[in-house]
């Protein structure tokens, strides 16, 4: 933490205190995740949508509530696993402690700790932090962004400059979801379409897309916590996220980000296919 504290010593002038908090938080939560990654004694429970959930999950978002709560008492607090607190403020917290909680349970390192934060309906902050890979992103729409892996120098994130789907990688999470919400036809297209395909996906594909090492990610499926992170850091570094109608919005239950250049060409080809 005393690392991260000296990288955010130095844009702490041009950053909200929400913005610093939230990625202090999010390290600090994603780090303890690590202390229940790959160990065989891991307690798994399923949920009533057959979802799974762990302890580390259960563990990582109670800190993360206890932090906003202590820091900024009276905003509001959306999580995955426990029930939503109501605020005095205009400002909303959107935790997911293991985004990706499927890898996690498999050991692999993908899996992401999310922390958006919305003020009035509009997500203004977001925080995608990778623990087992030491990869942090951050931004706050307006302001800008950061991006910095394990004892690397802080660094802007660009998309890339990519312009074609045919030269594009396209990440996704998990391809039966785009079937459970008859979308099927929609992925057949965007694999086909696409250079490589590849399931490096939940907020580690857009993750990829906004530093310029993917192009493309879609989710036919998106609650709001998987999403709040994403569209600042989306658009602050140069791209796009948005519903399969190409709303940006954290509202629409799926999600598609971007470099921003493709954006069109991905719509016109979920859409010609009748996905």
């Amino acid at each position: 933490m005393e690392r991260l504290d000296a990288l955010l010593s130095g844009v702490s002038e041009q950053y909200s205190s929400r913005l610093l908090a939230a990625v202090r938080f999010a390290v600090e939560a994603g780090q303890q995740t690590l202390s229940r990654f790959c160990k065989h004694d891991l307690q798994v429970e399923k949920k009533n949508d057959k979802s799974p959930v762990t302890e580390a999950d259960k563990n990582a978002e109670l800190l993360l509530r206890e932090r906003i709560q202590h820091s900024f008492p009276h905003d509001a607090i959306v999580g995955e696993e426990f029930e939503n607190i109501e605020g005095t403020s205009e400002y909303r917290w959107i935790v997911d402690p293991i985004d990706g909680t499927k890898s996690f349970i498999c050991g692999v390192p993908l899996y992401a700790t999310l922390v958006g934060v919305e003020w009035g309906d509009e997500s203004r902050i977001g925080v995608i932090y990778i623990p087992a890979l030491e990869e942090l992103i951050f931004a706050e729409v307006g302001v800008g962004a950061g991006y910095v892996q394990g004892d690397g120098e802080l660094a802007t994130p660009r998309v890339s400059s990519t312009t074609s789907l045919a030269d594009s990688c396209f990440v996704t999470s998990q391809v039966s979801t785009f079937y459970e919400v008859d979308r099927g036809a929609g992925y057949l297209a965007l694999e086909e379409k696409a250079y490589i395909t590849r399931t490096w996906g939940d907020a580690y594909g857009y993750l990829l897309v906004a530093t310029g090492r993917a192009e493309v990610m879609v989710d036919a499926i998106m609650n709001v916590w998987d999403a709040a992170a994403i569209l600042p850091v989306m658009i602050e570094s140069g791209g796009t996220f948005t519903d399969w109608n190409g709303n940006a919005t954290i509202h629409g239950g799926e999600g598609i980000g971007t470099n921003g250049t493709v954006h069109e060409e991905v719509l016109a080809t979920i859409q010609s296919a009748g996905g």
